[in-house]
């Protein structure tokens, strides 16, 4: 078998950047992860990896007796994922070594291109959270894009990954950044070791077959930010979200190295409720205090119970952290109020002046380095999972209208304010 760069060069005719050629050297991992600049030809590397693949039907030899072979380039609409099939196409078919190969070229129903081996190579799209992929295998699946996915958790982890069951199936997760999302927190736990895997990034730079003056032109042009995401190609924050995800970030991390703080000293609790409205869910959050540290201790989410059994649940969490209860009265939740009266619960109305406050005390309080948490997930639909982690990241000053755990964790935190001490403001937005 060719190695991976001389097959391109031999077989192909094409010349890699360096950062191509390490790639396809070391992302033979069960999963592997590429973040890119833009422009570094990741598309590029994922035809000739694809193709690569397919000639010599990569996959452990157990498995070889199948008679066939099927990788598939995806992405989150069949445009984009034709992209990478259509620069398959053309390179096998410039090839005269590899274009004999080629048995047949379809596009429909989907692109797909069959070798006299047997293997197939197709481009399939990822919409209506991989409805068209259900009831299909295959051995090599490489997702293009996957920051841009709207639901990856559930694609990937219970669509993609049950697609490679049958042959013990590679997957890669190939993508330029979009914020500190999914995909952020999927790199983190490889390059971490806290998932096998591979993980490489790409400067755009890298790629010396692009004009050097149109990029030193666009470096000049970019803030910090773009020039991080869109070149260098670094998970950074998109601007604007309420909490920047470096103190996310710094409240994940140092969860555990905190337990220290609160085994010394008086600790109290306090519990924060926001209250449904429509199709959005009551989130209960109950932060510890202690030495001027707060940690989350405990978090229910629940969506589409009756009333009887939330205030239940608020009872059952009052008597297991006994402490000052902070409520949301907005709406209905006076009521609430008033049937939790022996508790002696501190009603908060989200007006936009109150909530533009509660929220920037968070962001005060994350930024003073003072507060920890878990990776909090919980299930929420069938084969969907909710993340806290995931909502505090995604929360943006004009965008934080179904943040229900954010707000009970700013109901929690409210009492603690320090009324005297000068604040920041909120930067952006509407509430």
């Amino acid at each position: 078998m060719a190695e991976p760069a001389y097959f391109a060069a031999a077989f192909l005719g094409v010349e890699l950047h360096p950062g191509q050629e390490k790639w396809l050297q070391n992302a033979t991992a069960r999963e592997n992860i590429l973040v890119t600049g833009n422009r570094w030809g990741k598309s590029f590397i994922a035809a000739v990896k694809l193709i690569h693949s397919a000639v010599y039907r990569l996959r452990p030899l157990k498995y070889d007796k199948a008679g066939r072979y099927r990788a598939v380039s995806a992405s989150i609409t069949q445009d984009q994922a034709n992209l990478i099939f259509n620069q398959v196409v053309r390179l096998m078919r410039q090839s005269p070594t590899i274009e004999p190969l080629v048995e047949e070229l379809r596009r429909t129903p989907y692109p797909c291109l069959t070798m006299i081996t047997g293997a197939t190579i197709e481009a399939r799209s990822t919409q209506n959270r991989g409805e068209y992929l259900l009831g299909n295998d295959y051995d090599l699946f490489i997702f293009d894009e996957v920051a841009f996915e709207t639901d990856p958790e559930y694609v990937v982890e219970e669509v993609i990954m049950m697609r490679l069951a049958d042959r013990e199936g590679k997957l890669d997760l190939v993508s330029t950044p979009n914020g500190k999302n999914w995909f952020y927190r999927r790199a983190r736990e490889i390059i971490e070791g806290k998932r096998p895997g591979y993980f490489q990034s790409g400067d755009s730079r890298e790629n010396k077959f692009i004009s050097r003056e149109f990029l030193a032109e666009r470096v000049s042009y970019f803030s910090d930010a773009r020039l991080q995401q869109n070149i260098m190609g670094q998970f950074v924050d998109c601007g604007g979200e309420i909490l920047k995800g470096e103190y996310v970030d710094k409240a994940l991390d140092n969860y555990e190295k905190a337990a220290e703080y609160f085994e010394k000293g008086k600790t109290v609790f306090i519990n924060g409720w926001d209250l449904a409205r429509k199709q959005t869910a009551t989130v209960g959050i109950t932060i510890e205090a202690a030495n001027e540290r707060i940690r989350v201790v405990a978090l229910e989410r629940l969506k589409k119970f009756d009333w009887e059994v939330i205030l239940e649940k608020i009872r059952k969490r009052q008597e297991q952290y006994p402490g000052r209860l902070v409520v949301d009265a907005t709406g209905l939740g006076d009521v609430i109020v008033e049937q939790l009266a022996d508790y002696k619960p501190e009603a908060v109305i989200f007006t936009p002046a109150i909530k533009a406050e509660l929220l920037t005390n968070v962001e005060l309080l994350h930024a003073r380095g003072k507060i920890f948490y878990e990776r909090w997930e919980l299930p929420e639909a069938p084969g969907k999972i909710w993340s806290f982690e995931d909502e505090l990241r995604q929360a943006r000053w004009d965008d934080n209208s179904a943040c229900d755990s954010l707000m009970a964790l700013a109901l929690a935190l409210w009492p603690l304010r320090r009324r005297n001490r000068p604040t920041i403001s909120p930067r952006v937005g509407r509430f």
